[in-house]
């Protein structure tokens, strides 16, 4: 794969952090968050606020990086190695727990809920991809 491809992919992908990290916004609202979460005791619910919010901003900072530093995540140096196999590790991992882990016999029904996964899942998938690329890339591996 050509050092222009890539470019062009990880700034496709750093603009799907970005949508992605917009749209999950809407999550705690859709999946009604504020009710399942009611229960819990407090600091069990501000845990998970917190760690959502963490992932919401790493999501974040996935795409501001790939935006404006697709050329130094192509440089071959030891950064760019290390970031772009952690975030496609990271991807990699998530697509595992949406397979192995999530028991999805709760999440909500319908179309709008099934397409939304689906659209996910595929983007998760489109991550790991394009960063092991980019890795592999960095690696001389491919060229």
């Amino acid at each position: 794969m050509r050092r222009e491809q890539l470019e062009l992919l990880l700034l496709l992908c750093g603009i799907g952090h970005i949508v992605l990290s917009v749209v999950s916004t809407i999550i705690p609202k859709a999946l009604n968050w504020k009710k399942e979460l009611g229960p819990l005791q407090p600091l069990l619910r501000q845990m998970f606020w917190t760690y959502a919010a963490y992932i919401l901003i790493l999501n974040f900072c996935f795409g501001i990086v790939s935006i404006f530093g697709k050329n130094e995540l192509l440089n071959h140096s030891f950064l760019a190695k290390s970031i772009t196999l952690f975030i496609s590790l990271y991807w990699l991992a998530r697509v595992f727990i949406q397979f192995f882990y999530f028991d999805t016999t709760q999440a909500p029904k319908g179309l709008f809920y099934t397409i939304g996964e689906i659209a996910l899942i595929i983007l998760f998938i489109i991550f790991t991809i394009v960063y092991a690329a980019a890795f592999l890339y960095n690696s001389w591996i491919i060229a």
